[in-house]
């Protein structure tokens, strides 16, 4: 396994040319209602393990049944995507009370290596997505010599 190194500067940020992106940043993680923020959409939070075979990914989709739930496997690009409905009604004092929710979840994210779809494996249990994906054979990366 390669580990890549980044040198830190700590200057970087200020030379950027976008003076709002701490205030993009600060509204990114927090729940605003839509007309404050561009991206309501859930956030699918997702493990990523990595062995000499494959990889483990396990995804949080609380609220989602099974049959929701949408993986697609293109080479090395590995997407999910769910949508959710719930609906809650409680009767207090004559009067019917209607709560709903509804959610799109959406994850895409590029693996160092491609899959081998056909022996990919996919398994749902209590809110939590988990794929075996194994790695593709012959997929090292080789030096190319520059003539």
């Amino acid at each position: 396994m390669a580990l890549s190194l980044t040198r830190f500067d700590p200057f970087a940020r200020m030379l950027r040319a976008d003076p709002f992106r701490e205030f993009d940043d600060f509204f990114s993680d927090m729940r605003m209602p839509s007309l404050l923020r561009a991206d309501v959409a859930p956030r699918v939070r997702i493990d990523v393990t990595e062995t000499d075979q494959g990889y483990k990914v396990m995804a949080d989709l609380p609220g989602v049944k099974k049959d929701d739930i949408k993986v697609n496997i293109d080479g090395a690009q590995v997407s999910i995507s769910a949508a959710t409905e719930s609906r809650n009604e409680q009767e207090a004092a004559g009067a019917i009370c209607t709560e709903r929710a509804w959610g799109q979840y959406y994850r895409s994210f590029t693996l160092p290596q491609a899959v081998d779809d056909s022996q990919a494996r996919a398994e749902f249990h209590d809110g939590v997505l988990e794929l075996n994906l194994p790695k593709k054979a012959g997929g090292s990366a080789k030096p190319l010599a520059i003539q």
